[in-house]
């Protein structure tokens, strides 16, 4: 039998037992749950279409809610100068050159042209690794909403190979721009939904609600403010009574209206991330995918178009937040691009990539202000020719200067006028004044750090074409 001053003695230790118990669990901080990633992506975007970037024709208040809470990269670009190669590039973080996807789906070779065009890669293929069979690793769930355009068609159908559900995503909505006939519908109809932005939302909403409790990857895709050009009439009316309607600037009141009605979406978006408590350990994306369709002219300050690696193709609305990772209202200039995307969500999720996976670099050291970036250049490889107008190019950009190289020149030799084309971007973001004459060893030296990256990545080059034609060489349509 326990006498009373054992059971006190007894008694004495079992409460140090359980207050050293209670101390350790209070020490004892559970995993933090790995962050969401929500990926909005638009159809035809330049910067000059959005308030955050200095227009105020178009009203965006909640995607410029995303800057202001957020980082807004004003030198944020895509990898190529049309939609699918920019898909491909994003979702691998490895160059549309390396992936031999560099035109649109399923493309145009224009068989009379002066070059020939390659025998590129016209689908994903499944080998590779994309974004959601990344992080499923790590117990990520992903959705996809939207324009998909790395299959070989647009017939999109559970597992078939190609489709989304196959490249790792679990929930998919796949939708492609509507057709032209829809004008009408749209035009006349406060309820139609032309563009899909609100069925697209939607579903993107439900998917959030239903993983709310699991770390998601949200990937919104739109195929607004992709042509055919439509919105509802009473909404175009408003943009077209504005004052500074159809100006120098692009200011397009279908447009406009396309935009706002992107803008009031993205505001659910946003709006469901707060319901659920979710904002503060969510990181939201907001991108576009190329330049704006509508004319080299009508962007300023930038200059070029959706297909042109002049900035105004390839230089595109980049925004980010993550409110607490990310300070509030930051501006960054550093060059980054959707490549990065990928060892991004790789860190952030603490996956570990082996080394020369990707192409792209992490952008964690700028979201966290722990350093710099470890890139020297961007590259850019188009070797096609595009409806509008444009011939076959690929870029370089190193600190301030970019070479354009025009393939059609340069395969005469790179002396041939207007083959090389040298700007210094923070003296020239219009890329007005062609520095390569001026210049000659800074023009041919980024031409050599070109034709050695294409070299890498294995990039396919263009040859001469025995079939050209010059009566029916024209691209344009």
């Amino acid at each position: 039998m326990m006498s009373t001053l054992d059971r006190r003695d007894f008694l004495s230790a079992a409460a140090a037992g359980v207050l050293s118990a209670m101390l350790a669990a209070a020490s004892y901080a559970a995993p933090k749950r790995k962050p969401n990633i929500v990926l909005i992506l638009i159809d035809d975007m330049g910067q000059h279409q959005l308030g955050c970037y200095g227009n105020p024709f178009y009203e965006t208040p909640n995607i410029d809610k995303i800057a202001a809470q957020g980082l807004k990269f004003t030198h944020g670009y895509v990898a190529a100068p049309v939609c699918s190669p920019t898909r491909a590039a994003l979702m691998t973080g490895k160059y549309s050159a390396r992936l031999h996807i560099t035109d649109y789906i399923p493309g145009n070779p224009y068989p009379y042209a002066k070059l020939k065009t390659p025998d590129w890669q016209k689908s994903l293929p499944l080998e590779e690794i994309t974004i959601p069979e990344m992080l499923k690793k790590e117990g990520y769930v992903s959705g996809h909403f939207g324009k998909w355009h790395l299959s070989a068609d647009k017939n999109y159908r559970p597992g078939r190979p190609g489709d989304p559900d196959t490249q790792g995503f679990s929930d998919v909505l796949a939708l492609d721009k509507p057709e032209a006939n829809a004008a009408a519908k749209a035009g006349a109809d406060p309820n139609a939904d032309a563009h899909h932005v609100r069925q697209i939302t939607d579903r993107a909403i439900a998917f959030i609600e239903a993983n709310h409790d699991k770390p998601f990857f949200c990937y919104v895709s739109h195929s607004s403010i992709h042509q055919p050009v439509m919105e509802y009439t009473p909404r175009i009316i408003k943009y077209a009574n504005k004052p500074d309607a159809c100006n120098k600037q692009g200011n397009n009141p279908v447009i406009g209206a396309m935009v706002e009605t992107l803008d009031k979406h993205v505001g659910r978006l946003l709006d469901t991330l707060d319901e659920h408590n979710l904002t503060d350990n969510t990181l939201v994306i907001f991108l576009g995918d190329n330049g704006d369709y509508f004319g080299r002219e009508g962007l300023k300050p930038l200059y070029g178009w959706k297909a042109d690696l002049y900035e105004g193709g390839i230089r595109v609305p980049f925004l980010m937040r993550w409110p607490k990772v990310i300070p509030a209202g930051r501006e960054m200039s550093d060059p980054v691009c959707c490549i990065d995307f990928f060892p991004t969500f790789a860190e952030m999720a603490d996956i570990k990539l082996a080394t020369g996976a990707v192409d792209g670099v992490s952008l964690m050291p700028l979201l966290t202000q722990t350093g710099p970036l470890k890139r020297k250049a961007l590259y850019w490889h188009y070797p096609h020719y595009h409806s509008i107008g444009i011939a076959p190019s690929g870029a370089i950009r190193e600190g301030n200067y970019k070479l354009i190289e025009w393939f059609e020149q340069s395969i005469e030799g790179i002396d041939t006028p207007g083959a090389l084309e040298l700007f210094d971007l923070e003296k020239d973001v219009g890329e007005r004044h062609n520095l390569a004459s001026e210049m000659p060893e800074k023009a041919k030296e980024l031409y050599q750090k070109l034709k050695q990256w294409r070299t890498e990545v294995g990039a396919q080059e263009m040859v001469r074409n025995p079939d050209y034609d010059p009566a029916k060489a024209d691209v344009r349509e």
